[in-house]
Parts: structure tokens; C-alpha cells; sequence
């Protein structure tokens, strides 16, 4: 594909300057600390623009919420991205410590409105995201989404929203997740991969859910 850096990025998604500047901050330190942490896969850092902040931009239009709880945030794709769009109060979880403390430097350096948690999921808990919960969930590469349920579903708010980047086998995967949860579903397509998806998940409870997922294109 043709170049895709921070100048076509606010073509696409009408980020104002400062935003955007805000962006090139996080590439910037994601690119200078990726060797010494493995931030991003190697083979994707020349094209970190689309592959990662592009594709974490995304998620900002798919839901709306106070409280967004990103698991294993990594370099802060797609929760510290989120977080400087101004979605609202991200809170970054990701248990490795170097990463967890890159991430409490990136946020700063960005004045990204994010709270980091260097510990696994299951150790947070609920109060420590406000008294309602977690408004939205996502979650990036990290596990299968029945797991990913399984570790956020306490901490979720009522009538919470998962946002689930679910790659080529998101169809697989949704129906997997079935088996154990009852839940309405979207598949949504990816603007950065024809061929992949997102999982828009709705009225989550435990319980197989014996209805057909409903997929959107649009």
C-alpha cells in the first residue's frame, strides 16, 4: 500500500494539530524504546501509522463511554491512542512492569487522561474504575474473547460495550464465545484490513447464548 504516516492519518480521521502532535509523540517513544521492549512486532514499525495507531483509532466511533478499560495494553494500542482522541478515562492494564512503566511515560509525556495498572486483570478491582465500572472494554491481540470476558465481565458496567479487534477468524471466534456467554454481536469491518473484523459486543451475561450473530457492514 501507498505511505501511510501521520499526515494521511489526519486526513482520514480529521484529528485536529494537536491531537496529532500528541500521536507523533507516542510514535516517536514507541519507536526509540521498541528494541530494548518489543513494544511492536519488528516487522511492523515502518508502517506503525496504519498497522497500529490507525487501526487503534478506529475504535473511537464504535462506542462511547466515561470509563474505557483497555487489557494488555502493550505499547498503548489501541487504549493510550483512545485515550489521547480523548474517549475518556482509559485505564491501561498491562502486567509486565517495563511495559506497564513505559506506559506511565508515554502517557505523561502525552497528557493522555489514562490511569496505568502494572498487575494481570484479575488483581483490579472494580472501585478502582469509579463506582459503575468499566463503560467500554477492548482489548487487542490478547486473547480469544471468551477469555477476555471472562477477565473483564466484573469489572464491566451494566450496559457495557466490548470493542474485540478479532483479525480473520472473528467469525470463529465470536462463535466460540457463544458457547459460554449470552451476548448480542456485531461483526463490524476494519478500515486498516478488509479480511479482519471487530466484535461489537452488547448485553453480556454468563450463559450460552442460542441466538445467530448479527453481522454489519458498512
Amino acid at each position: 500500500m501507498e505511505q501511510f504516516g501521520p499526515d494521511e492519518f489526519r486526513t482520514a480521521t480529521g484529528v485536529s494539530r494537536e491531537t496529532l502532535e500528541r500521536l507523533v509523540t507516542l510514535v516517536e517513544l514507541t519507536t526509540e524504546q521498541n528494541r530494548t521492549l518489543n513494544l511492536v512486532a519488528a516487522s511492523t514499525v515502518a508502517d506503525v501509522w496504519h498497522r497500529h495507531v490507525y487501526d487503534s483509532a478506529q475504535l473511537a466511533a464504535l462506542a462511547t463511554g466515561d470509563i474505557w478499560l483497555d487489557i494488555g495494553s502493550g505499547a498503548g494500542f489501541p487504549g493510550l491512542v483512545l485515550a489521547i482522541l480523548g474517549v475518556g478515562e482509559v485505564h491501561l492494564v498491562e502486567r509486565g512492569a517495563r511495559k506497564a512503566a513505559f506506559l506511565g511515560t508515554a502517557a505523561q509525556a502525552t497528557g493522555a487522561r489514562a490511569v496505568v495498572h502494572g498487575c494481570p486483570v484479575e488483581e483490579i478491582r472494580r472501585s478502582e474504575l469509579g463506582s459503575g465500572g468499566a463503560d467500554v472494554v477492548t482489548a487487542r491481540a490478547v486473547a480469544r474473547p471468551d477469555r477476555i470476558l471472562e477477565l473483564s465481565a466484573p469489572l464491566a458496567a451494566r450496559n457495557a460495550v466490548w470493542l474485540l479487534p478479532a483479525g480473520r477468524g472473528a467469525a470463529a471466534a465470536l462463535t466460540e464465545a457463544q458457547k459460554s456467554w449470552t451476548l448480542a454481536a456485531e461483526t463490524l469491518p476494519s478500515r486498516t484490513d478488509p479480511d479482519s473484523g471487530i466484535l461489537r459486543l452488547r448485553m453480556v451475561a454468563r450463559g450460552r447464548n442460542r441466538t445467530s450473530p448479527r453481522r454489519k457492514r458498512s
